[in-house]
């Protein structure tokens, strides 16, 4: 494939600001068509080549594509993407990829039988330090894992109680995010769907654990969707997890992932934050990555470009496939109906 005729469904604050100009960028892609609502859609159409514009996502997608980018808001993903794998093209969607555990493993069946490349484009997966620990894990150098940690907190409770100032200073958008994807319970909003589906993901990548049960509990403290959440796991195969966010670092303040592994040979920790991979192995052997310094903040360079070079046969290694985001969509859908009910344990699948 010389060229991949792409078209994108969704054009606010996140698509303008990351994913449009990556591809405008790239001599292999062709930007065709862009779907979205509101005035500033043809002069996001002009700013970035795409062939037209128009608010009808049928339209786009009977335009001779062959890959689809969709970045609308969260309860969206789900119908546009089963369109699109409908019509056998490839998806790079948002995360989170769905908000319900079914509409997420409806998608990876639609994957699995269209044949095409499908990324959800989580920065933190393809970090040349995550990409060294999964080679740990893949090596067995802790054995097989019996609990593991998986934090994150990040300076978003502006974005999430609807002030996106911080977040507009830190992406040079001209786009404002709409409150209504980020602050709605019904639109997915919230600390779990914004943020722990990086945290999860990055898990669930590294490890290949899958979540059989969570007993969790979130609150909001004052905001319509939830600040702070928290879990215990019961992953399938009998190791136990701790799962914990929080929205309400100070601006400016680095993000935190915090990933520790305890296997039955030893211990390997991920720290974003202060940017560490440490590997300590019962029989004494250490082992600490090199990291560059910088590597750890968060940006969304390489998922699109990877998914174009998995398109065209460039590249072979997805390290955010479908089946990856939708352990993650089953966790937070289970707790957040686990917090509905007062906390008890309830099934992930």
């Amino acid at each position: 494939m010389s060229r991949v005729r792409l078209g994108a469904i969704g054009a606010g604050w996140w698509a303008t600001s990351n994913h449009f100009p990556l591809f405008a960028a790239r001599d292999d892609v062709e930007m065709v068509g862009v779907c979205g609502l509101g005035p500033d859609l043809p002069g996001i159409r002009d700013r970035f080549g795409f062939g037209f514009a128009t608010e009808d996502a049928d339209e786009l997608l009977d335009a001779g594509l062959d890959a689809v980018v969709i970045s609308t808001p969260h309860d969206l993903h789900h119908p546009l993407a089963a369109k699109a794998l409908e019509r056998g093209l490839h998806v790079l969607c948002e995360k989170p990829m769905t908000l319900r555990a079914d509409e997420a493993w409806d998608l990876a069946a639609r994957v699995e039988q269209a044949g095409t490349v499908f990324l959800v484009p989580y920065g933190w997966n393809y970090k040349p330090f995550t990409v060294a620990a999964k080679r740990m894990l893949d090596a067995g150098r802790i054995g097989e894992i019996q609990y593991a940690l998986c934090h994150m907190a990040s300076p978003t409770r502006g974005l999430f109680g609807s002030d996106p100032t911080h977040m507009l200073e830190r992406w040079n958008s001209a786009t404002a995010p709409n409150p209504t994807t980020w602050s709605s319970p019904a639109h997915g909003g919230g600390y779990a769907h914004g943020q722990i589906t990086h945290s999860s993901a990055l898990l669930f990548w590294l490890t290949g654990l899958r979540a059989a049960s969570v007993s969790g509990r979130v609150i909001g403290a004052g905001s319509p969707v939830d600040l702070f959440d928290a879990g215990v796991i019961r992953f399938d195969g009998g190791a136990l997890g701790s799962l914990s966010g929080a929205a309400t670092l100070a601006d400016g303040d680095k993000y935190q992932v915090d990933i520790r592994l305890f296997g039955t040979e030893g211990v390997l920790m991920i720290d974003v934050e202060r940017e560490r991979v440490s590997l300590s192995r019962y029989d004494g052997e250490r082992e600490d990555v090199a990291i560059t310094p910088g590597e750890g903040e968060y940006e969304c360079l390489i998922p699109p470009a990877r998914f174009i070079d998995l398109i065209t046969g460039a590249c072979a290694e997805n390290n955010s496939t479908v089946d990856v985001a939708a352990r993650s969509v089953e966790l937070i859908d289970a707790l957040l109906r686990s917090s509905a009910q007062d906390g008890v344990e309830v099934a992930v699948h």
